[in-house]
């Protein structure tokens, strides 16, 4: 569950699903996730995106090898202590692989909530609102419901309020008004475009080095940054700086 969720971060789910299964057949228990190398996760990574998260999923997997008995923490706080985890991440494993009762706020719960009370709504009062509206022992369904409601019936572009279940309690829906929900701490924003940006640059870079190690002058033409020396090594600094690759004298690699 926990690398479903770090997964789907900012990433489609039909991209995650094959790269999923991938990984959970290499590495099925967190022990042997914590005992590979990351170049090993990295390579089957690869595509997703968003190194980072693998980087900290792998130191992650060696937290709970060191401090749970090589077992995902079953509370919230030990959850959150787990590095590249925060509070959608640890509240949907609890909710959905422990059946803990907790609110999970995503964009499309938080969008719901906003609507439903006409205001926008801080990151905070959205999770007090939601840990107070989870029957008890149903923390699965509901937030799925809740998810999949926002996702479907009160979407962010032509909400569907002519067939909506609950119009009759929403007070945008009643009132009117400009929409509360952009305005809300925690709502989707648009996406820098990935044509020509850094991301693109990086994930060119580590696809290339997949494949083997690719000599730092080089780097440039793999990153089709040949004209943009500085802003290369800004890209490559990054990634040194991140722990996902290694300079062995001239030569970029991804970490053993």
């Amino acid at each position: 569950m926990l690398v479903s969720e770090v997964m789907s971060q900012q990433t489609q789910i039909d991209r995650v699903v094959p790269k999923f299964q991938a990984f959970i057949q290499a590495f099925p228990t967190p022990r042997e996730c914590a005992d590979a190398s990351l170049s090993d996760l990295l390579t089957i990574w690869q595509g997703l995106g968003y190194p980072r998260r693998c980087r900290n999923l792998h130191e992650a997997t060696k937290l709970m090898v060191r401090s749970h008995d090589a077992q995902v923490p079953a509370s919230l706080d030990e959850l959150l202590a787990l590095p590249g985890i925060g509070e959608y991440t640890a509240r949907a494993v609890l909710a959905f692989a422990d059946h803990v009762d907790v609110g999970v706020v995503d964009t499309n719960i938080t969008r719901v909530f906003a609507r439903v009370m006409n205001t926008p709504l801080g990151k905070r009062e959205t999770q007090t609102i939601a840990d107070s509206l989870v029957p008890m022992g149903l923390s699965w369904e509901w937030n799925q419901v809740l998810m999949d409601f926002g996702a479907t019936c009160c979407a962010a572009r032509s909400p569907k309020c002519a067939q909506c279940p609950i119009a009759a309690s929403c007070s945008w829906h009643i009132h009117g008004g400009e929409d509360p929900a952009p305005a809300s701490a925690g709502t989707s924003k648009p996406q820098a475009r990935f044509e020509g940006s850094n991301r693109q640059a990086r994930g060119k870079l580590m696809k290339a080095l997949v494949a083997g190690g690719v000599m730092r002058t080089n780097a440039l033409h793999v990153m089709a940054l040949e004209n943009q020396t500085d802003r290369a090594e800004m890209i490559i600094e990054s990634l040194l700086a991140d722990r996902l690759i290694v300079d062995k004298n001239g030569m970029l690699q991804l970490p053993l």
